[in-house]
């Protein structure tokens, strides 16, 4: 069942478990797509703070949000979580996302964990619906550095106030934490890849990251530039970390926003062709 863009917010059916959701600027219509957020590992809906109010007003587009399970005010995963839990997220659940917003055109904008779900989607799901992706730090395997960054964050949960944090956003931290943490520092994971989906890569790319990110290096977004068959933008942000929509947020909004303008011209030609 569609969900309600008006009501602002609600819970919608996805992947068998109820999601939270909300709805930022005007209501889909006609070609102009829904930026659809996909959030980090830690991440949830309330953690992208004022960033989708700002999106919709530097790109004048609609905007959604949602927590996946196991994040937010959304039902609780199972854990242990698979490793191969982004593909699983990809697969079996945004295809019921995006049904339920119900809109002609997408774009899947995502970060770290949420850009690489988006692209597996874009590479695997024939979906003619969604016309660009966004990746902000994005991982298609695993670097050494990064494990060490998520091996950090295991001992700053159990010594410092982390927990209690993450507690105003999450319904269960330690579970919250434990699926997404757990996935990374198994000795199995160390062996995840995914860059293929890159290869069946057909509509743009926009990737942003930063300079100073400690979870990935530029191998990730050079992976992208190499091998997609489709155009490829790269911005890469120097005094920025993990999460450029905060560390660097007007070139991150002014990047987003030329990336969806030049989509809707694109748009616009073909449908004068035809």
């Amino acid at each position: 069942m569609a969900i309600d863009w008006s009501a602002g917010k609600g819970r919608l059916s996805a992947g068998g478990k109820s999601l939270e959701w909300a709805a930022f600027g005007p209501a889909p219509a006609g070609d102009a797509p829904v930026i659809v957020l996909l959030h980090e590992g830690l991440g949830c809906l309330a953690l992208w703070r004022d960033f989708p109010q700002k999106l919709t007003a530097a790109t004048g587009l609609p905007v959604f949000a949602f927590s996946r399970a196991g994040y937010g005010q959304s039902d609780p995963a199972a854990l242990p979580r698979p490793l191969d839990y982004m593909t699983r997220e990809a697969v079996d659940v945004l295809p019921d996302v995006l049904n339920a917003v119900d809109a002609k055109h997408y774009v899947l904008m995502g970060h770290s964990d949420g850009a690489t779900i988006a692209a597996i989607y874009a590479g695997s799901v024939e979906d003619f619906r969604v016309r660009g992706i966004v990746l902000m730090a994005p991982h298609f395997f695993t670097e050494a550095m990064g494990l060490a960054s998520i091996a950090e964050a295991k001992e700053a949960f159990a010594s410092t106030d982390m927990r209690e944090k993450m507690g105003k956003y999450h319904a269960d931290p330690e579970a919250t934490f434990r699926g997404w943490n757990d996935a990374w520092l198994d000795p199995g994971f160390k062996a995840w890849n995914v860059a293929e989906v890159i290869d069946y890569l057909r509509i743009p790319t926009l990737a942003i990251q930063g300079v100073q990110d400690q979870y990935g290096t530029k191998a990730q977004i050079d992976e992208v530039e190499t091998r997609s068959y489709a155009p490829v933008d790269v911005v890469m942000l120097d005094e920025c970390r993990h999460a450029p929509q905060f560390d660097q947020p007007q070139a991150v909004l002014d990047a987003v926003a030329e990336f969806t303008a030049r989509l809707q011209r694109i748009e616009a030609e073909l449908v004068e062709i035809r």
